[in-house]
């Protein structure tokens, strides 16, 4: 039980104690949880071998009791071979390996209460140690975290703010003036060399295609009246060129035309001709 005593006085000392101390924290805390298994693994060495012992004696228990009723089947086999002293004999070695049965009874019942009471505090020392792992992890967190937030307070300590803010500030102020001066050097070659109207045409050319698509987009969701229908085209009026025939009609629309008309002036000659009979 000796080792169960170290590790109950190893678990119950503080373990944020560790934080205080000039070794790393974390180092330590890793070391107390490999300890700690390693001296799980040997006090669940010993359990075994307690273990070993109980079953050990609960088997030399029952051979004494097999020992002994076979000493009283002897002793009755001798009675009924009429052999009374060979008889007494036999129950004397029974009764021997009687009170070895029962010796080694009592012992077996002991040890499997020393057992018993060896799992239950190889337990709760198994939960002890997961437990003192989970809080190491807890510890470490902690300790990476107040690591990152004490090296960023040593940087911002580290810092000239007042000379590196200022120094932002003044870079900004330049950047504005540079960008005012531009501006105005741009306003002052437009107005010299002419520009500025053409300027604003510019501008008005670029413009006119968004006004064109905020028109377009309220007629398509109902704000405005939808766009009117084109008016239709003008009709196009063809000139007749020579021959009576419009201009730009193919060769054989042509003769075809001319061939009619000729047709027309021949039949109006004959009916003239008939008039003067």
């Amino acid at each position: 039980m000796g080792i169960f005593a170290r590790l109950a006085t190893l678990i119950k000392s503080n373990l944020n104690d560790l934080i205080s101390r000039s070794e790393d924290p974390e180092k330590m805390l890793n070391q107390v949880v490999i300890d700690m298994s390693n001296q799980l693994i040997e006090a669940k060495k010993q359990v075994a071998v307690s273990i070993a012992d109980e079953k050990r004696l609960a088997k030399q228990a029952e051979q004494e009791a097999a020992n002994a009723a076979e000493w009283e089947r002897r002793a009755m086999l001798a009675i009924k071979a009429g052999d009374d002293a060979l008889a007494k004999e036999a129950l004397n070695r029974k009764k021997e390996h009687d009170q070895l049965a029962t010796t080694y009874k009592d012992q077996w019942q002991k040890q499997k209460q020393a057992v018993d009471q060896l799992k239950t505090a190889l337990r709760l020392l198994n939960n002890k140690i997961e437990e003192a792992k989970r809080k190491k992890n807890v510890l470490i967190a902690r300790k990476k975290r107040a690591e990152a937030q004490k090296a960023i307070q040593e940087t911002m300590s580290g810092l000239n703010n007042a000379s590196a803010f200022e120094t932002f500030d003044r870079m900004a102020n330049k950047i504005d003036q540079i960008e005012a001066e531009a501006e105005a050097a741009g306003e002052i070659a437009e107005q010299y060399t002419g520009d500025t109207l053409a300027h604003k045409f510019g501008q008005l050319e670029a413009t006119a295609g968004a006004d064109d698509d905020l028109l377009a987009l309220k007629r398509k969701m109902g704000v405005l009246p939808p766009e009117p229908p084109p008016a239709p085209a003008p009709q196009q009026v063809r000139v007749a060129g020579a021959g009576g025939a419009p201009t730009g009609m193919p060769q054989a629309e042509q003769d075809e035309l001319a061939a009619a008309i000729a047709e027309l002036e021949a039949e109006e000659q004959r009916e003239q001709a008939r008039m003067k009979r």
